[in-house]
């Protein structure tokens, strides 16, 4: 009988007790999510709308409890996003009291209400946990701590995914950019070929005309007319520029005959210098001046003296080939001769007068072969 009793007494004590078991309940834990390296609380991102709703419902049913300190708001904040420890701590404290001021205006709670700790690393988010009054053993805190590990594993989960995701996103911007500087590249170097094409093209007319200028920097110089009236004659001519020569042109020959009675002697120099024209420095014009001495006895009655003149001079030079040319010139100007006229006496000259003439006309003239060095 006495067992009968113990087991009708365990049994109604278990019905007694079934309702404060289903009142108890587990700590409520709700994550705010945070930008990385952001301290301000936005409200759609990452779900938090939907989890301020859910806290606001809670702080609504326990207002009372929590203002009167029975039932406290733990709010722990994280960073990850610092350099080092301190900057994540505080980091941690704002976001903290971000969410916070949230609670505070919305459902009139105080700083009192809430018992705050802030932590470095882990992950970027704000936790708000209410410990609802209830007896728990054992177990059940070791169930909410695994709770809690899960939600901080997860939260980590998260942030790795985040993490690889900005590294992709990193690589590809880098990728894009290396081959959009590489295609700028390729066309600017088309562009380069393209404009010197173009140039290459424009300028090949000119660069051809260049071609056929006789244009030469030293050259020596002959003049076969007084070659062939047995005077040698050599010169030479320094191109300053393509359009500007200057040179100077020497003759000089000695001859007797008929037992020194017949002589013809003389000798020139003359320098010049001359402007080419056209495109072609062809056609050329130039300034000379001309200076020497003479004697001659073709007759009873030989005449020396000295010469000195000058005037203009123009022509035309015949290219041959890339190192020979001819230059056929004519000289108009002035000529000054001092004459002693002598005769030879058992041979001796004896004077026999003198006299001066002017001579106003051709003073030069040649086909001049050209011998361009360089």
């Amino acid at each position: 009988m006495s067992k009968t009793l113990r087991t009708i007494a365990t049994a109604i004590c278990a019905l007694f007790l079934l309702p404060l078991s289903a009142q108890e309940k587990s700590d409520t834990v709700y994550t705010f999510r945070f930008v990385s390296d952001r301290d301000m609380f936005y409200v759609p991102y990452g779900g938090n709308d939907a989890e301020l709703e859910r806290l606001m419902r809670c702080v609504e049913q326990y207002r009372a409890d929590i203002l009167s300190g029975e039932t406290p708001l733990y709010v722990d904040g994280y960073s990850a996003a610092g350099e080092d420890e301190a900057e994540n701590l505080a980091m941690s404290k704002i976001r903290s009291n971000r969410v916070k001021s949230e609670l505070i205006v919305r459902q009139q709670l105080t700083e009192e209400s809430f018992i705050t700790k802030n932590h470095s690393g882990s992950g970027d988010y704000v936790t708000v946990r209410i410990v609802i009054p209830a007896v728990r053993d054992d177990a059940e805190e070791a169930c909410l701590a695994a709770g809690h590990r899960r939600t901080e594993e997860s939260e980590q989960q998260r942030l790795e995914q985040e993490r690889a995701a900005r590294e992709k996103a990193e690589r590809e911007r880098a990728e894009a950019a290396r081959l959009a500087s590489e295609q700028a590249m390729a066309d600017s170097l088309a562009r380069e070929r393209a404009a010197a094409g173009s140039e290459t093209e424009t300028v090949s007319p000119s660069a051809e005309k260049a071609e056929d200028a006789d244009s030469y920097t030293l050259s020596l110089r002959a003049n076969l007319l007084r070659w062939a009236t047995l005077t040698p004659d050599l010169g030479i001519e320094w191109r300053i520029s393509p359009s500007v020569g200057v040179m100077v042109n020497g003759s000089w020959t000695s001859w007797t005959w008929n037992d020194n009675a017949r002589r013809y002697a003389l000798w020139e120099v003359m320098p010049e210098v001359r402007w080419y024209l056209g495109e072609k420095k062809a056609w050329y014009v130039g300034a000379m001046f001309k200076a020497g001495q003479f004697n001659y006895k073709f007759s009873g009655t030989g005449r020396q003296g000295d010469l000195l003149g000058g005037g203009i001079t123009g022509g035309y030079q015949l290219r041959l080939n890339k190192a020979l040319a001819l230059d056929f010139t004519l000289g108009l100007g002035y000529l000054n001769a001092d004459t002693e006229r002598y005769d030879v006496i058992d041979g001796v000259r004896v004077r026999s007068g003198n006299e001066t003439k002017h001579w106003i006309g051709p003073v030069n003239a040649g086909v001049t072969l050209v011998w361009k060095l360089f």
